[in-house]
């Protein structure tokens, strides 16, 4: 049986998500005895379209079986897309909405799917945190994906689905990176609307954002820098070494747990070349918040209490 080639393109390398990304797919492709290579697009999706049709366009020898990719944009790729089933390459989206797939599939022999993580989930979960986290209502500062980002803008609506009203959001942008969350909120902090400006939550649409913005606060003047990193941040993505790590360490108030899915691509892919069938358009795994709402709830009254208690006594 020939061995199957795969290429994995990513958005990133920055981004923890997208090393852990990397990671699961190395590890499956062991597992499955397949070869892989996996790209990196450097969040331009100018690049990644290049990348992309390069390996479609190369000899019939060097093209893989299929591609599985996380558009770095805002477009998952339509024409490369039937280029590459055209020349007969299966074709996996990760965590953004292709509405073409539909369609592609009707005349493909190869497999054509899509995987991500259910994004509306992963906001009614936040907003179900940011509730926990201010029972009593107030001002959060929001750290949303790029514009151009479908998962950004379902992260969004459902975290606006579950938010209480008396929780007011304050909005800014970053490209899924330490380094730009970093760079935009240090930016508003050199603005004089922010130091009139209260805000009890930062949260962030990725743990890496998170990180980027506690870094910027943790630069200001030690006055405002001691009252800035004492609210809670909370961010998304919640993998072992990071986002769970910094919720132990009290770096994170929460976060919610997104399994890597380039792994169960692979598997799917597998299974699907081997036996010749056409897997389902579309699976969604299942977000996690980090610690359970229950909990964050139960910590956030014993704190307060404890607050209170302190207060009393004073």
């Amino acid at each position: 049986m020939k061995k199957l080639s795969f290429l994995v393109s990513l958005t990133n390398d920055d981004n923890d998500y997208q090393q852990e990304q990397a990671a699961a797919a190395e590890k499956a492709a062991r597992r499955l005895g397949v070869d892989l290579k996996i790209v990196h697009a450097n969040n331009d999706a100018v690049t990644q379209s290049q990348q992309l049709l390069q390996y479609i366009q190369g000899t019939a020898a060097s093209r893989p079986d299929a591609i599985i990719f996380e558009p770095a944009g805002g477009t998952a790729f339509p024409q490369v897309a039937h280029a590459a089933v055209a020349a007969e390459i299966g074709w996996v989206v990760l965590n953004h909405d292709a509405d073409y797939l539909q369609q592609l599939r009707r005349s493909a022999h190869v497999p054509v799917f899509s995987i991500s993580s259910d994004h509306q989930e992963v906001g009614k979960i936040q907003g179900k945190q940011f509730a926990a986290l201010l029972p009593q209502g107030g001002s959060i500062l929001y750290i949303e994906g790029p514009a151009n980002s479908s998962a950004a803008h379902q992260r969004t609506a459902g975290m606006n689905l579950t938010k209480p009203v008396n929780i007011q959001v304050k909005t800014m942008r970053a490209n899924w990176t330490e380094e730009s969350a970093h760079r935009t909120v240090s930016s508003w902090l050199r603005l004089r609307t922010s130091q009139e400006t209260l805000i009890d939550l930062v949260g962030a649409q990725d743990d890496s954002m998170a990180a980027g913005a506690r870094k910027a606060f943790a630069e200001i003047a030690k006055g405002e820098r001691e009252r800035w990193l004492a609210i809670p941040f909370t961010g998304c993505d919640g993998l072992p070494k990071t986002g769970q790590s910094w919720v132990r360490s009290n770096l994170l108030a929460a976060t919610i747990f997104i399994r890597p899915n380039t792994d169960i691509a692979l598997e799917m892919l597998t299974d699907a070349i081997r036996s010749g069938s056409q897997p389902p358009e579309q699976k969604l795994t299942i977000p996690e918040s980090v610690p359970s709402i229950q909990e964050l709830t139960e910590r956030t009254a014993k704190a307060n209490a404890e607050k209170r208690h302190r207060s009393a006594g004073a």
